[in-house]
């Protein structure tokens, strides 16, 4: 099965580094980002997991939980863990899916045979409270994921949820947003009293409403 945007997640229950996950109530009605990986004791994979843990409260303040995922059993996480905490000067604070079974990395298309028949490829799922995927990355092996453009994504997708604007090129949390084409530019200026600027009749920007 190839999941596409929009889809609903399918549901699994799996063992973790924090014992037994059965992912849709785990992840009850939060945003989720789950994240993949080869296996333990990866060199860029170690960082990401540090990097994550640091950003655990970022991900919080917008109501988002994190899980990882690698093949290996739940012992070997946590003694990679260990590592993690060590060399990247942190604590891992959620859990890492031990898929040993590659049930979870099947269900959601982590195994990438023509990358690697046995491992999966580094993946990032974006969810949102409905069980529905909303942003999937895929990450060659020797290339580091940017948690800062994932966390810039899901400030896009939640603001544009609750406001009918669309976020621009390179948009940052402040700059100025596109308003949606449906709405006509007359019924925009009453809906964005902030103001509307028309670049064309198609191209309208308007400061962030929730600013």
């Amino acid at each position: 099965m190839t999941l596409q945007l929009g889809d609903t997640v399918p549901d699994f229950t799996q063992d973790s580094s924090e014992g037994e996950i059965s992912f849709h109530s785990w992840a009850g009605d939060s945003w989720v980002v789950l994240f993949s990986h080869p296996a333990d004791y990866t060199p860029v994979c170690t960082t990401e997991l540090g990097e994550v843990s640091r950003r655990k409260a970022d991900f919080e303040a917008r109501n988002v939980k994190v899980i990882a995922l690698s093949v290996d059993d739940a012992e070997s996480h946590k003694g990679w863990i260990c590592d993690i905490n060590e060399t990247q000067n942190t604590t891992v604070n959620y859990p890492i899916l031990a898929d040993v079974d590659k049930k979870v990395s099947t269900l959601y298309g982590m195994i990438h045979p023509n990358a690697n028949a046995s491992l999966t490829v580094r993946s990032v799922f974006v969810i949102d409270p409905q069980k529905k995927l909303r942003l999937t990355i895929t990450y060659p092996p020797a290339t580091g994921r940017n948690f800062d453009e994932i966390i810039r994504v899901i400030d896009a997708l939640q603001l544009t949820d609750n406001y009918q604007v669309a976020t621009p090129v390179n948009w940052t949390d402040g700059d100025d947003c596109v308003v949606v084409p449906t709405i006509p530019t007359e019924e925009a200026k009453q809906k964005f009293p902030k103001g509307v600027t028309e670049v064309k009749p198609y191209l309208r920007m308007t400061p962030q409403p929730n600013k």
